[in-house]
This record gives structure tokens, C-alpha cells and sequence, in this order.
């Protein structure tokens, strides 16, 4: 019956059977998989300082523009363990080409994100995902970071595959203080086994790929008996000790306690106890940052972990300047921080190849935050504050 149509005819039978073919092969990959938790403004009270905490949630205004491209002065990549190299920036609006650069400029960025999005091919009858990475000219690295709310991955497995595959030799953060309800909110057993999945299906895709893990919001104790579980649940799950190429941590000082202000008691804690009971003038105590650091280089001497490096992937101020953190106090920590992590060795607990520094590299919080300015490296203008003066000066003294 085919065969006795006109050819014209057959040929336009062909196009709608495969038309339909693709349509539903494309279906049947949309129905394949599962849908994953999608990062959203977050209902619980966040309540990171004591009082008057900032409303609304970051947002990036109408004056943040994007520069073109010959707006920005070109600066090459750093080389490993120089200065630029180790001294990074978080970006919350997510681009960096908001703002006015110099050329001293940190090495590395995030944004609490892959940067990824989805395009659509044939007509929309499937699609690939794409990561927006920076132009070389920026000289500036990105760093992903894998999101998740009580263990559920994103982007899903699937997605972290194919963005591992088509963009290698990146290093991937699995969670942002899983260790907090209004961050990933994560049990340490349940973020041992998203870890899993998350490693599993980068290095799948790249084993070149480094992987670390989500950074705790501050190292104390109790922060530390977090990853305890984590670390001892993933040996006696999958019965080999939890692959990190990369450790990382955050270096706040703020409270531990269930319904005050600070970092809460993390999830999966259900004693009602106490942590560290820190006060606000003490949030830019460096001695306390440093014995952050210290005790996290212990953890992971003790863990086989020594020749790991070692990233403060998050800190700065918080606190406002109604707080008595005006510009100069934070340029003061801010300058002292970077002292703090250039010099602080150990040939017990730091890593061999950085001339056991403890620290390899740190990320200074933040670019521009809507919600939390006191470090702002830029206004909403996109140009430099004070506080970024003084890190751009930092950086071109170069390497000590």
C-alpha cells in the first residue's frame, strides 16, 4: 500500500513518522526523569544577626548593568598557589561582568550555582544544558556549586554528568553549609549519600574533575561532630573511606543555638544542646578564625586527609555598621585575614607541596549582597567601595 503512493507522497508519510519518532523519544526522556528540587527564596526566618536583619532577600537592582566586554581591563589566569590565585570572591548576582574590575582582581569566583541553563534544539523537541563559564580575558576562575535541600540534588545526576562532560578540569562544590536550615538543610547521613551521587556522577563523566565538599558554616565542635557523621555514615554505607579532593569550610564566627540568632543547631542534631555561644563583638575576631582553621586542619590530619588542600570557600562580615563594623574595621579584618591565611603553617597538619601552609586558597563574602553589604566589594553601581579599594591595593603588592 506504501509503495504504490506517488513518491512525493512517501516522502511526506517519512517526514511525519520521524517527526513523530523524535517527539516521542524526547517525551520519553522529559518522562525519564525524575524532578529534582529546584532552589527557591526560602520561607524559614533567617536570622543570621540579632536584630533588624535586612529585607528583602538579595536581588540585583535595575542600576547593576552589564559591562561590555572592552569595559574590563584583560588580566591573564593566575598561576597555582601566587596570590591572585588563592584569593577568590563570592558573586550573589551571579555575573561578574556587573562590575568594574581592575586588574588585580581575585583569581577565582562563585556564585552558589553551576551557572547552567537550558537550550533547545530542534525545534524544541529536546535540549542540551549549557554552563556559562567567564571569558578568558577576565582571568578569573569558576568554581560550580552543587545545590541540594535534604539530600535531594541540583542540578540533578543527569545534568551534572552531561555539564561534567562537555566542561572538564573544573572543581566542583557538593552543597553550600549543608549544616544549615536555611542553606542545604542536610543530615549528615543524607548529605554522605547525595555526595555520593554527586561525585559518582561528575567524575563519571570527567575524572579529571575535582570534587569538594559542601563547606560547614564555621568549625567548632559541633560543626565538626556534623562531619564525624558524615565521614564515619559514607565508610560503613559504601565501605571505602568518602573520596575528597578538595576539603572546605567557612570561617564565620556567629552563635550555635536552637532559636537564637546565628547558625541554629545543624539538622539531623535533635538534642537540644548548645554550641558555641559567640557574641557580636567577636565576629571579626581573627584568633578565633585562626583556631577554625587549626582545628580543621586537625580533623583532616587525623582523617588521612593532611595532603588535601585545604579552601575557606566563605567568610567576612555580616554584621552591619549599625553594629559598630564600619568600613575601617573591616578593611582591618579583611587585610588581617589575608595575612592570617598566607602565613599560617604547620608541618604536623598543613599540606607538604604549599610549604605546609594550612589554607591554599579563601573566598571573601561578597562581591555585592543586597541583604548583607558591610563587604561589599562593589555599590549598586557596580563600582568599587572602599572595602574593594583595599582589596584590589592587597593584591597588587603581590606575592610576599
Amino acid at each position: 500500500m506504501f509503495e504504490q503512493q506517488p513518491q512525493h507522497v512517501r516522502r511526506f508519510l517519512w517526514l511525519i513518522g520521524g517527526g513523530a519518532l523524535l517527539l516521542a523519544l524526547a517525551l520519553l526522556s522529559v518522562a525519564g526523569r525524575p524532578p529534582e528540587w529546584t532552589p527557591a527564596i526560602n520561607p524559614l526566618d533567617d536570622t543570621l544577626i540579632p536584630v533588624d536583619d535586612p529585607s528583602p532577600p538579595h536581588f540585583t537592582p535595575g542600576t547593576l548593568t552589564r559591562r561590555p566586554a572592552d569595559a574590563i581591563q584583560p588580566a591573564p589566569l593566575p598561576a597555582p598557589y601566587t596570590l591572585r590565585w588563592r584569593a577568590g570572591v563570592g558573586i550573589p548576582d551571579g555575573d561578574p561582568s556587573y562590575f568594574d574590575w581592575p586588574v588585580d582582581r581575585p583569581g577565582w569566583y562563585l556564585t552558589w550555582s553551576t551557572n547552567h541553563r537550558t537550550e533547545s534544539l530542534f525545534w524544541g523537541l529536546t535540549s542540551r544544558t549549557v554552563m556559562d563559564l567567564p571569558p578568558a580575558f577576565l582571568g578569573m576562575e569558576f568554581t560550580p556549586m552543587v545545590r541540594m535541600k535534604n539530600g535531594r540534588l541540583y542540578p540533578d545526576t543527569q545534568t551534572l554528568h552531561e555539564l561534567a562532560r562537555n566542561h572538564r578540569g573544573l572543581t566542583w562544590l557538593i552543597g553550600n553549609e549543608p549544616d544549615v536550615r536555611w542553606q542545604d538543610n542536610t543530615p549528615p547521613e543524607v548529605y554522605a549519600v547525595a555526595y555520593h551521587r554527586a561525585y559518582t556522577a561528575i567524575k563519571s563523566a570527567d575524572p579529571t574533575a575535582q570534587i569538594a565538599i559542601g563547606g560547614v558554616s564555621q568549625v567548632t565542635p559541633l560543626r565538626l561532630a556534623y562531619l564525624d557523621r558524615v565521614w564515619d555514615f559514607y565508610q560503613s554505607l559504601y565501605g571505602a573511606p568518602m573520596p575528597v579532593d578538595v576539603w572546605n569550610m567557612h570561617a564565620f564566627v556567629l552563635r550555635e543555638e536552637r532559636g537564637g540568632w546565628g547558625v541554629n543547631i545543624p539538622p539531623g542534631f535533635y538534642i537540644d544542646h548548645r554550641g558555641e555561644l559567640w557574641e557580636i563583638d567577636e565576629h571579626d575576631n581573627l584568633t578565633l578564625v585562626e583556631t577554625q582553621v587549626r582545628d580543621m586542619r586537625q580533623w583532616m590530619a587525623a582523617h588521612g586527609q593532611q595532603e588535601k588542600p585545604l579552601w575557606i570557600t566563605e567568610y567576612g562580615i555580616l554584621m552591619p555598621a549599625t553594629y559598630g563594623f564600619d568600613a575601617a574595621r573591616v578593611i582591618a579584618f579583611m587585610e588581617g585575614s589575608f595575612d592570617l591565611f598566607q602565613s599560617l603553617r604547620d608541618p604536623t597538619t598543613g599540606l607538604a607541596e604549599d610549604d605546609y601552609r594550612l589554607v591554599q586558597r579563601w573566598n571573601w563574602y561578597s562581591a555585592r549582597d543586597s541583604r548583607y553589604p558591610t563587604g561589599n566589594l562593589f555599590d549598586n553601581y557596580g563600582r568599587s567601595t572602599p572595602v574593594g579599594d583595599a582589596y584590589w591595593a592587597y593584591l597588587q603588592k603581590g606575592d610576599p
